[in-house]
């Protein structure tokens, strides 16, 4: 009994803020000698990949720079003391301003430097959340749980969420002294508890160093010079408007072209099928996710040349992923350009005239921005640009994704907290996309007046997400806005001065800013489009369809020769109150059916022609 009472004392539970950190720093601390800087080199594993790591952190501060490079991927991150920025697969630098991009910094430059062990923990609130753990949120930063080692008082784990509605837990063990301090041998991270995610950092070596300054930790000026264009500096590329998509001809390392989705949101992707018909080689393996809850295995493959219509990127790094299946889309991608493409060139789409032009940088001069539109500043959250507005009055973070086919999707934790259900009574249930993480539900309604910058854009449709998991479930932003919204107007996107500019249309598509009148979602299938969600009580339901139904017959017309895009499209445009004949296979009987279109939600009040715009009208 006597040694199961000393084992239990041994390993007492210390609850008290400042007594367990104040173990922590004696624990950790070795010598007051500590260098002022510490570059550690890692043996890494992630994503299937092995590869290595170089970290660098100024030890006063806590400012640091992490190099990373696994096969073909690699990615850099850092904190100056002031900005954050990252280097991801793309081979660009942008700075960290959206999201809650800087405040990880922040709060990842507080534990490296261990400002815990001050007397005033320089500024953080520090909780207890029990035995051993602390709840600790840096002044500036975000908050993170902080678990130490009962026996020994190290630092165990600390779990934050980080970006896009991810969690991230990291794991530190297996410390021996190096350079004055007990440093974790190994880390592990583990995103969103799944420990197949499971990525180490082994430690190789671990050097002291001088001071090097803040300068040294700031964003790189040189970018990427792996692009041409031809002698004029720039190109005109048409497109088509399919499911409110960006559909562009793409060659790959000189064949094709093929159709890509122009997409501010994503990365430079490749399809499987493209990938094994060009005999392109995927390596490694890591998860994505999207406006949907699910998440997908991709893996990375390099390209030699991606060419739109002359703008060539030469030797690119691409995500292997079906992003977009068949059945989804009504045609069968090739892939999608990215980040990378849009943090090259000068980007505009007109949506009114369907066409892409692709300026150099260094010639989109002054005249032609001030007869671009209204500019609109923008900031980074990860490779997503990312707009000051707001929706009916309420302050919003705006994230600006072409791939999306929707007006404006608006994040859960915003819905939640802006009390958004009850401030739209009218809204209805619907499944209002489909994408890489699978469907995406929200409650659907009209909203009075969106603002991006100085931009007013009348009577949206916006999406009231749901979501416990994905992009959306993400409190760091508050919408989405997508080329439904967009295709208002002539849109140039000039990554380099982080600006977006736009011109109203004269003359939009005729399904702007409408609603489905319909009452259901629909995919594409072998003998027409098929029944994937329907909303309760809404047209569909009540002519008695079906999940699964495959509809053959819309108004007398064959589904297969439309596109699902114009079916789509046709569901919002149809007139209200007036039937519309289906024929509908069930089960392999067929049936007609008579499906009754409403007006599901109110129209717009106003009008976007009406409003004064800072910028030309095009």
């Amino acid at each position: 009994m006597e040694f199961l009472l000393a084992a239990a004392s041994a390993i007492a539970c210390v609850s008290n803020p400042a007594a367990l950190l104040d173990a922590n720093r004696q624990a950790t601390l070795l010598s007051t000698a500590a260098p002022e800087t510490v570059v550690s080199r890692y043996r890494t594993r992630d994503a299937g990949l092995d590869g290595e790591a170089t970290v660098t952190v100024d030890r006063a501060s806590g400012m640091y720079i992490e190099e990373s490079r696994s096969g073909p991927v690699g990615g850099t991150e850092g904190f100056d003391g002031t900005g954050a920025w990252a280097r991801d697969l793309t081979g660009f630098a942008l700075p960290q301003d959206g999201g809650n991009k800087r405040p990880l910094a922040v709060s990842e430059a507080y534990r490296n430097a261990g400002l815990w062990w001050r007397d005033d923990r320089a500024g953080a609130t520090v909780e207890s959340l029990g035995c051993d753990r602390l709840r600790i949120t840096p002044k500036g930063g975000t908050p993170f749980e902080a678990s130490f080692d009962p026996q020994t008082h190290l630092l165990r784990s600390v779990l934050e969420q980080t970006t896009f509605g991810h969690s991230a837990e990291v794991r530190y063990s297996a410390y021996a002294p190096s350079n004055g301090l007990m440093v974790p041998q190994r880390i592990e991270t583990i995103t969103d508890g799944d420990e197949a995610s499971s990525a180490t950092m082994d430690l190789l070596e671990a050097k002291p160093a001088a001071a090097l300054g803040s300068a040294y930790y700031a964003m790189p000026v040189k970018q990427s010079s792996d692009w041409s264009l031809p002698g004029s500096g720039r190109v005109v590329v048409p497109f088509r408007m399919l499911n409110n998509h960006v559909i562009a001809e793409i060659k790959v390392n000189g064949r094709g072209p093929f159709p890509f989705l122009i997409d501010t949101g994503g990365h430079e992707i490749i399809t499987p099928w493209l990938a094994q018909e060009l005999g392109l080689t995927a390596v490694g393996q890591s998860k994505s996710s999207g406006a949907g809850e699910k998440t997908v295995t991709t893996g990375y493959t390099r390209i030699a040349t991606l060419d739109a219509g002359g703008a060539v990127m030469h030797d690119p790094l691409a995500v292997v992923l079906d992003f977009s299946p068949l059945d989804v889309e009504g045609i069968r991608l090739g892939g999608m350009l990215g980040v990378g493409f849009f943090e090259r060139f000068v980007v505009t789409l007109d949506y009114g005239a369907k066409t892409m032009t692709i300026i150099d940088r260094t010639r989109f001069a002054e005249q032609e921005r001030r007869g671009a539109g209204a500019p609109v500043p923008f900031t980074f959250y990860e490779h997503m640009p990312q707009v000051l507005g707001s929706i009916d009055g309420r302050a919003a973070r705006f994230n600006i994704d072409t791939g999306s086919r929707s007006d404006v999707t608006l994040t859960a934790p915003f819905v939640e907290k802006a009390a958004l259900l009850s401030a739209y009574p009218g809204a209805v249930s619907v499944t209002d996309g489909w994408g890489v993480g699978g469907p995406s539900r929200s409650t659907v309604t009209r909203a009075t007046m969106l603002t991006l910058g100085t931009v007013n854009v009348c009577g949206p449709v916006a999406g009231l997400s749901s979501a416990r998991r994905g992009a959306f479930s993400d409190a760091n932003y508050e919408g989405n806005v997508g080329s439904g919204l967009l295709k208002r107007y002539k849109v140039t996107f000039d990554y380099g001065n982080r600006t977006m500019y736009l011109a109203s249309l004269r003359n939009p598509d005729p399904d702007t800013a409408l609603a489905d009148r319909a009452g259901m979602w629909i995919n594409g299938a072998k003998e027409g489009v098929q029944v994937m969600d329907i909303m309760t009580g809404g047209p569909a339901a009540s002519a008695g369809l079906r999940n699964g139904d495959v509809i053959e017959r819309i108004a007398n017309v064959r589904v297969v020769d439309r596109s699902l895009s114009d079916w789509r499209s046709y569901f919002k445009l149809v007139p209200s109150g007036r039937p519309v004949a289906l024929l509908v296979s069930r089960g392999g009987d067929l049936r007609k059916v008579a499906i009754v279109p409403a007006e599901l939600l109110p129209l717009a009040t106003c009008d976007d022609r009406q409003l004064a715009l800072s910028g030309p009208k095009s």
